[in-house]
């Protein structure tokens, strides 16, 4: 178990000599998106860890923070991290920053954050803008629950396989993706799921800031006459109580061993098709397999 009293110094108990781990929240796109305690704590902080210093060095200009910048990002942060914890294990403040929004969602800030924990290291979020919750809110698709499914597999099985694993999810979805495979996405969305609502969102908060709403066939055919430019949102309609209760049937009338060659013929593991036939029907695999044997 871990506790922790991110302000107990404040409150006045003794200080445990670490530094504390700040994720801060900075704009997805326009400047003017920081908060005022974003820029303080950036200003306070000894050191700031950033995804690419070039870009921090940009914000941090703009708003005259003279601080020490260190990178931090997927190809270096196994080093990078090490060094890190040291400086706060000897009492030293880091704050962590991505290219845009909050850090440690979908980039390697969740390392250090597990990392930091670990060591019993406080860990305080200040809050900023957001992508995915910026696109959820102007969407027009329901908001009381929703799935961040961030970046799909680039590889096209291994994407259609997770498609087809949050076919049946009710909740709305959201999804980031590059603009050289928007298309090819909601494109293998509308093969697997069917035509569903979608809210095709991009360059948020910026000049050219556009939300597209209508079904995943329509803006599928928008983008054939306005290709894709900048970075995409995608908020998807989550799947309606009829298409759950077609899709947990399907199988009905099959038997044990045609329900797993189903899967296999396309393409599944025999391993992976046991299990998939195994969740479906609500059984242990086991029991898929001895039927089998």
């Amino acid at each position: 178990m871990n506790i922790q009293r991110s302000f107990a110094q404040e409150q006045g108990h003794p200080s445990t000599g670490k530094g504390t781990l700040y994720i801060v929240g900075t704009p997805i796109g326009n400047l003017e998106d920081m908060t005022f305690r974003a820029i303080r704590v950036l200003r306070e902080a000894d050191w700031i860890a950033a995804e690419d210093t070039r870009q921090t060095r940009k914000l941090l200009t703009h708003y005259d923070i003279q601080g020490r910048l260190v990178s931090y990002h997927e190809h270096n942060k196994q080093a990078s991290g090490s060094e890190l914890i040291a400086k706060l294990l000897a009492g030293q403040s880091v704050a962590l920053v991505s290219d845009a929004g909050m850090p440690a969602i979908s980039d390697p800030g969740e390392d250090l954050v597990r990392l930091a924990i670990d060591q019993a290291i406080p860990v305080v979020p200040v809050p900023g803008p957001s992508a995915s919750i910026s696109a959820l809110v102007i969407s027009g698709l329901p908001t009381a629950q929703f799935r961040f499914a961030g970046f799909l597999p680039r590889e096209k099985k291994k994407c259609k396989q997770v498609l087809q694993e949050l076919a049946n999810e009710k909740a709305t979805l959201i999804v980031y993706e590059a603009p050289h495979r928007v298309k090819s996405t909601i494109s293998m969305m509308l093969e697997v799921w069917g035509d569903r609502r979608l809210a095709l969102i991009r360059e948020l908060t910026k000049r050219y800031e556009e939300a597209a709403r209508g079904m995943l066939s329509e803006l599928l055919a928008h983008l054939e006459d306005y290709p894709p430019k900048g970075e995409y949102c995608l908020v998807v309609e989550g799947a309606t109580v009829s298409a759950v209760s077609e899709a947990t049937t399907w199988w009905s009338s099959l038997s044990i061993a045609e329900h797993v060659q189903h899967y296999e013929l396309q393409g599944v593991p025999r391993k992976e098709a046991l299990k998939k036939a195994a969740v479906d029907r609500g059984v242990p695999k086991r029991e898929i397999y001895n039927q089998l044997i």
